[in-house]
Parts: C-alpha cells; sequence; structure tokens
C-alpha cells in the first residue's frame, strides 16, 4: 500500500476528517495530525487578512518532501494539505498526518512533515495588519 497517501495544495477549506481517513490503517497503533490555523496577530500586531499564493511546483515539491521522510521514518502512512487563496481568522492553512505502528514514530514524522513543508515548498502568505502594513512571509528556499 502506499505510504503518501494525499498530498495537495488547493482553494477549497481542509478537512481534518480527510487527513485523518488518509492516514488511518489497521497497522497504526499511533496517529498524529498537525493543524495550522490563521492567528490574529503575528510578532506583536494584529492580523486583518492574509492569503496564501503558491508556486505551480508546490504539489510536487511537497509530495518529495512526503516521499523523502517516508523512507526516512518508519512509518505507515503520510498525508498533507495546505490551503492558497484569501483565509480568515482561525481558517485551517495546513493540515499534516502520520501513522505508524508506535505513537512516538508517528509524532516524529509528523513533525518533520510540517517542518519540512515549511522549510521546502513554496508557498507564500501575505498578511495585512491592522495598521495597514503589509509583508510576504516565505520560507527560505532556492529560487
Amino acid at each position: 500500500m502506499t505510504v503518501v497517501r494525499l498530498v495537495d495544495i488547493r482553494e477549497s477549506p481542509l478537512s481534518l476528517d480527510e487527513v485523518y481517513a488518509a492516514v488511518t490503517d489497521p497497522a497504526a497503533g499511533g496517529i498524529c495530525l498537525f493543524v495550522g490555523t490563521v492567528r490574529d496577530h503575528d510578532g506583536g500586531q494584529a492580523v486583518s487578512a492574509l492569503g496564501y499564493s503558491s508556486h505551480p511546483t508546490a504539489v510536487a515539491r511537497l509530495r518529495d518532501v512526503a516521499e523523502r521522510i517516508a523512507g526516512e521514518c518508519d512509518v505507515v502512512a503520510l498525508a498533507g494539505v495546505h490551503r492558497v487563496g484569501d483565509l480568515a481568522i482561525g481558517d485551517l492553512a495546513v493540515v499534516v498526518g502520520a501513522s505508524a505502528a508506535h505513537r512516538a514514530d508517528a509524532f516524529e514524522a509528523c513533525r518533520r512533515l510540517i517542518d519540512e513543508l515549511k522549510a521546502d515548498v513554496p508557498v507564500w502568505k501575505h498578511q495585512t495588519f491592522v495598521s495597514g502594513e503589509a509583508e510576504w512571509v516565505h520560507p527560505d528556499q532556492p529560487a
């Protein structure tokens, strides 16, 4: 069975149930999910609006990250989805999941998946503050 079961970048709202279902397996004794939500502040400033955009290679890069982790961690299944477009405070921005025979492996793989997604997948955040200032936030990535 495929270890990397779901990777996507999409404009539609994300579903915890979809990611959970993707990593559920009879061989899994532990399932770990990470959910990133849009918060109302950043760097001490109130956020009024937020949007994400991605490079056309983002899905392929996310798959590469997940495949690498699948090859290096003792996991049953991995899944990850990231939202793009305009989001509201409280919306789900990213959901990743990992399952493994044991909880420690599920935790490790889930943490690596979100950390490496943030570092390697070309998704950028544009946030506007209540003050009217705005900024682009993106991970350090090669061009």
